[in-house]
């Protein structure tokens, strides 16, 4: 989740002494693992030790933010490594990982340091801290299927691509609101103002900082990083294009990303005639044939406009879903409507900030073309997949 609007107000906090003293952050989680396995238990007993616990179900919360595997029930045909988002947690992928195992690939997600445990662990974080977790699952799994795709969501879209855009190995990639640039103009800045004002919107007494898998308040320097990670891929794309198969998801109302510059990205730095764009919004302006359209706006549905997370994930997951447990009403809407949206009213959905006379909108944590977007996501996989086994059928006769 990149940094929504950095106002002008903040610029004179470039020159403020840093705010009010912080809680220490716990130690960085280890890693450096020859396995993924040691990786997933080294990580969550990291976890145990370290995660502010929000209810008694202390396992559960552990496996929500633990890296995770599922397994085919054959011999995997590949690898898929997903990787989420600035303050997420693996759980962003908790719907597209099983289904991916079910068509036959072996898949896995991480969980980038400074996440899991409380906000104030990404106050030392440093993208090289993430790129090092990407890159070392990204080897431990090729060497145990051979092929694999990368998948990212939102700021673990920059790092997959930094990952591809270095390694031929991999197959392709898949981008779940990727990234690649914010919709702020000053987010250049935020590298330079976490020394000095180390959270935009400071810890308040009373006001919730996660939930059981994500936070909902980022210090200043997970923003940098996030930064960092898409300036570092916007240059990695000016001097290469990607030429494998890619599968991207946009929103056009995302309310976080230029999702128009990653549009025209798509059509000018990846080549490759398979891959496809799915864009959820209005028409979108491209002649590109393989960009595929959906409307966002769905009134029968409640939901007004499509946000920035609702990609991931399927109606029916059961903190996300339709009738999910966890509703995310700090939606940008005035005090009386996040009042109304916590104490039950009838909502609608919609990205952070839209507002709408005599309507409530909480946030659109889910997508209701899950299943149609998943088989587009089954469909590059299986199609890249005979294409590899065409090649290699054609090698073998020379």
């Amino acid at each position: 989740m990149p940094i929504r609007t950095l106002t002008v107000p903040l610029l004179a906090a470039v020159f403020a002494v840093a705010a009010c003293s912080q809680t220490r952050p716990p130690p960085k989680p280890p890693l450096g693992q020859a396995s993924f396995a040691s990786y997933r238990q080294e990580t969550r007993q990291w976890l145990r030790q370290h995660r502010q616990f929000l209810g008694a179900d202390i396992e559960r919360e552990l496996d929500y933010n633990s890296p995770h595997e599922w397994r085919p029930a054959g011999a995997p045909r590949g690898g898929v490594l997903l990787v989420h988002g600035l303050g997420d947690s693996p759980f962003s992928f908790v719907d597209i990982a099983p289904r991916l195992a079910q068509q036959g690939w072996l898949v896995r997600t991480v969980l980038l340091p400074g996440h899991g445990s409380t906000p104030q662990s990404l106050l030392p974080v440093a993208m090289a801290d993430w790129q090092q977790v990407v890159r070392e699952q990204t080897q431990l799994l090729q060497r145990e299927v051979g092929r694999i795709w990368l998948g990212g969501f939102s700021t673990g879209g920059n790092l997959v691509l930094g990952e591809a855009l270095a390694n031929a190995g991999i197959a392709g990639l898949l981008l779940f609101s990727p990234g690649l640039k914010s919709d702020s103009r000053l987010d250049w800045l935020t590298p330079w103002l976490a020394p000095l004002r180390p959270w935009l919107r400071p810890p308040e007494p009373g006001r919730a900082q996660q939930t059981p898998v994500r936070y909902l308040n980022v210090p200043t320097n997970g923003f940098g990083q996030y930064y960092r990670s898409s300036a570092s891929v916007r240059a990695q794309l000016a001097r290469q294009p990607y030429p494998r198969p890619v599968l991207m998801v946009l929103s056009e109302h995302d309310s976080v990303l230029d999702v128009r510059y990653t549009l025209a990205q798509f059509s000018q730095r990846f080549s490759h005639p398979h891959s496809r764009l799915i864009w959820y919004g209005n028409a979108p302006a491209s002649s590109d044939h393989r960009v595929l359209w959906r409307p966002d706006r769905l009134p029968q549905q409640r939901i007004s406009q499509f946000s920035h997370m609702s990609v991931l994930f399927a109606p029916d997951n059961p903190l996300y879903g339709r009738d999910g447990s966890l509703r995310l009403c700090q939606n940008g809407q005035d005090a009386a409507d996040d009042a109304a949206c916590r104490n039950g009213a009838t909502v609608w959905y919609s990205d952070w900030g839209y507002r709408e006379a005599g309507k409530v909108h909480a946030r659109l944590t889910f997508n209701p073309y899950f299943d149609w977007q998943l088989q587009q996501i089954q469909q590059l996989l299986a199609g890249s997949s005979a294409g590899d086994a065409t090649l290699q059928q054609a090698a073998d006769a020379r």
